[in-house]
């Protein structure tokens, strides 16, 4: 296999915090090649855990997210530039911050945990959340890694949260002649007066700008934002939807989801609650967001359900896969692992699957529940608002595959699954991450596993 430059730091970098062994598909230990060394970084170890990771595509260099630290590295795993974010004095509790209001809790030295991390290769900058103050963004000089902005003088300037597990995604659209817009979705934690689920940002070309994070559009009775209603908790008290990927493609921008649900078993009276794993899509374009629809995923081989969302990556088809899956070499691919099961989120199980799905059946299937909503047919279907019981209101109108939404049947609900097809399991070493790429018309996949191994 030859790699170029930049798919060789990629790879390399996945490697070795993933790997400690390769692994040949009959599942014997080879020798890792003697000519290439796997190249190794270790923090503070006072400062605990990595968290998140980003690539510059243009030069190579790697920004890793930890706690109290963001750091750049070359390609080679040299520090080029460390930027201290924390600890700082602060409360959990202080809600909203102190920075807003006054806080009547204890002050503590607090760590500040990486939420996010992001590239604006547009503006050069990277935004990098943590988790004090309920969540707070910095704009960092990709250079350099000098602050050029920290907002936090509104209430809208807290994005992420402080509860260390819960999941971040940012997903950037950018624009040619206005300022770019950042998609952000979060897990609430409990709070979701205070924090919608997904919103959309203004990204302004100033980082210091008052305008910066402030939602796209926001008035008395519309935002770009999604709220969890307050009500839903009283359901499900530890409801939250948790992010595990996000990306954009054509006109619209998505997130793959994990989220409870409290379902009735075939002959039970009672209700169990489940996790159901879903794919959340939004325009774009939508600054009411009345587009919003979401649709559950899942995989099964053999008879055996593949339903917890682990991890996943959009990639081309190329022309070999492609062929066989009957769509064209550019089209989107979506690799995904799932665990098996629906019930443990914290603690999947070790039986695992590598799954793919073509990005345009499942825009197919939510252009079907569109047209069938449209017509007057079933109801609004979303666990999660308390609207099953919503009947869809019939609007005579052409509904294509751009279609973005009426102030009507919005959010709306999928009820069937789009199934996923398996192309390799793994029983006894869980699969917790994924990449992908085309070389030579083939698709090619890594797969990091719990214990630290990659397939390949």
């Amino acid at each position: 296999l030859i790699m170029s430059p930049a798919m060789w730091k990629w790879t390399c970098l996945v490697s070795h915090l993933l790997l400690s062994t390769t692994v040949s598909p009959l599942g014997r230990q080879q020798p890792l090649h003697p000519k290439r060394p796997f190249i190794t970084f270790t923090g503070d170890q006072a400062e605990g855990n990595f968290n998140h990771l980003v690539v510059d595509e243009r030069t190579g260099h790697i920004y890793l997210g930890a706690v109290n630290r963001i750091y750049k590295l070359s390609s080679d795993l040299k520090v080029l530039v460390t930027h201290q974010t924390g600890p700082d004095e602060d409360n959990p509790k202080c809600y909203p911050p102190r920075v807003v209001q006054t806080c009547n809790e204890p002050l503590t030295p607090t760590n500040n945990i990486n939420k996010m991390l992001l590239i604006d290769y547009k503006e050069n900058r990277l935004i990098a959340c943590g988790s004090l103050y309920q969540g707070i963004c910095k704009l960092l000089r990709l250079d350099d890694l000098f602050k050029l902005g920290e907002p936090f003088h509104k209430k809208e300037h807290y994005l992420s949260g402080v509860n260390e597990s819960g999941s971040v995604f940012g997903v950037i659209v950018s624009y040619s002649n206005m300022d770019d817009k950042l998609f952000i979705a979060t897990a609430v934690d409990g709070k979701p007066e205070y924090f919608p689920t997904i919103s959309s940002r203004k990204l302004t070309k100033n980082s210091e700008a008052d305008g910066m994070f402030a939602y796209v559009f926001h008035d008395e009775f519309v935002a770009s934002m999604i709220k969890i209603p307050s009500d839903t908790f009283t359901i499900i008290p530890d409801f939250d939807i948790y992010y595990i990927y996000g990306f954009s493609s054509g006109n619209f921008v998505y997130f793959l989801t994990l989220q409870p649900e409290m379902i009735s078993p075939p002959g039970s009276t009672t209700k169990e609650q489940v996790y159901t794993s879903k794919l959340v899509r939004l325009c774009k374009e939508d600054t009411a967001f009345n587009s919003y629809v979401e649709v559950p995923i899942g995989c099964e081989k053999n008879g055996v359900e593949y339903r917890l969302l682990q991890a996943a990556y959009l990639s081309k088809a190329g022309a070999i896969l492609a062929r066989s899956l009957g769509v064209g070499p550019e089209d989107d691919i979506l690799f995904t692992v799932f665990s098996k099961g629906q019930k443990r989120k914290m603690k999947s199980l070790d039986e695992s699957a590598l799954c793919i799905f073509v990005l345009k059946k499942i825009n197919d299937r939510i252009k079907d529940r569109l047209q069938s909503c449209y017509r007057g047919e079933g109801t609004l279907d979303l666990a999660w608002l308390k609207v099953k019981d919503i009947p869809c209101s019939s609007a005579l109108l052409t509904i294509d595959d751009n279609f973005c939404g009426l102030d009507m049947n919005a959010p709306l609900g999928v009820s069937s699954m789009v199934r996923g097809l398996p192309i390799f399991t793994e029983d006894g070493d869980r699969m917790t991450s994924v990449i992908a790429y085309v070389y030579k018309n083939h698709s090619l996949a890594f797969v990091g596993t719990k214990s630290g191994k990659l397939k390949k």
